[in-house]
């Protein structure tokens, strides 16, 4: 019962440390939403495709990319640079709308990942349970459930991030509910589009949201698998140009794990990171500031291997 209570609530069953009072290799029932998400794609055998339908599909795409390796990755997990309060919120709320939970959970998560990176207290590592496991395996778990509070106690003070870890099923479902409609809108406003409301729902957010589910999780698994390690770094993060474009610069991964604390991790200018030029735009505009650079000696500090692995 309590696993289907926490579709709604996350933090049901939690004590206040912020921990399962079980735990378990994965719940299944739990997961059932999870499940359900990557099923409804198989939608599109039955609303078909319109241009309209997959620009949405696309734009929600690299829009909540943005969402989730900017601001997820690069603010909440890293603090590499500073915002307002409001806009800090805005962001925090695109992020949740990717059914990857709450920023508290996500950040907490990761903070624990760089501490024991391919160790056997990594909680995604290829390494240590190999490539489905890193790569969504591990989200399934009741171990990996409970948001690690202890580590991300300089965001749990706003109530407005801990309402979005706990009930982090709400944004998703607004989503949702908001492609459909949209898609009754336009079929009634501009048939021409040749796009209806289950179709919109399909791909403006199942098809969207499991693309980006599956494009951030390659950062946990490929990343430490295949690719390129310009640092010596202790574990097995790499740099794979590929990744990069398509979650916007979190490819270095090999570079990031060497120097967390830059807002950049493409860290020479061929390294193409779409992600911290949103961010150096949002910062001309006052949005955002106080990015870190890339130390040049940290930069030019590593031996770059030629051979890339297998």
């Amino acid at each position: 019962m309590i696993s289907i209570v926490r579709w709604f609530d996350s933090w049901a069953g939690l004590d206040d440390q912020g921990t399962c009072a079980k735990a378990a290799r994965v719940d299944w029932l739990r997961c059932l939403p999870l499940f359900a998400v990557h099923a409804m794609c198989l939608g599109v055998i039955w609303v078909g495709w319109s241009w309209t339908a997959v620009a949405v599909c696309l734009a929600f795409y690299w829009l909540r990319m943005f969402a989730i390796t900017g601001w997820y990755h690069r603010y909440f997990a890293h603090r590499s640079f500073k915002t307002s309060r409001w806009v800090q919120f805005a962001f925090a709320l695109l992020g949740a709308s990717s059914t990857q939970r709450g920023p508290l959970w996500w950040a907490a998560n990761h903070r624990h990942h760089h501490k024991f990176s391919d160790t056997p207290e990594d909680v995604h590592s290829p390494v240590q349970g190999g490539f489905l496991w890193s790569h969504i395996g591990w989200i399934t778990s009741r171990s990996f459930y409970a948001p690690k509070l202890k580590l991300i106690q300089d965001f749990y003070q706003y109530p407005e991030l801990r309402f979005l870890d706990r009930f982090d099923t709400l944004v998703p479902t607004l989503l949702g509910t908001a492609m459909f409609f949209l898609g009754v809108l336009l079929q009634h406003v501009a048939p021409s589009l040749g796009t209806s409301g289950p179709q919109m729902l399909i791909w403006g957010f199942f098809m969207s949201t499991t693309l980006l589910l599956h494009g951030t999780c390659t950062i946990n698994s490929f990343s430490h698998m295949i690719g390129r390690k310009r640092y010596a770094t202790g574990d097995e993060s790499r740099n794979n140009w590929f990744l990069a474009i398509i979650t916007m610069g979190e490819g270095w991964h090999n570079n990031h794990h060497y120097y967390c604390a830059s807002t950049r991790q493409g860290f020479y200018w061929w390294e193409i990171d779409l992600s911290y030029y949103l961010l150096v735009m949002m910062s001309w505009v006052g949005l955002v500031w106080d990015l870190k650079p890339v130390p040049k000696h940290v930069r030019e500090s590593g031996r770059f291997r030629v051979e890339a692995a297998a």
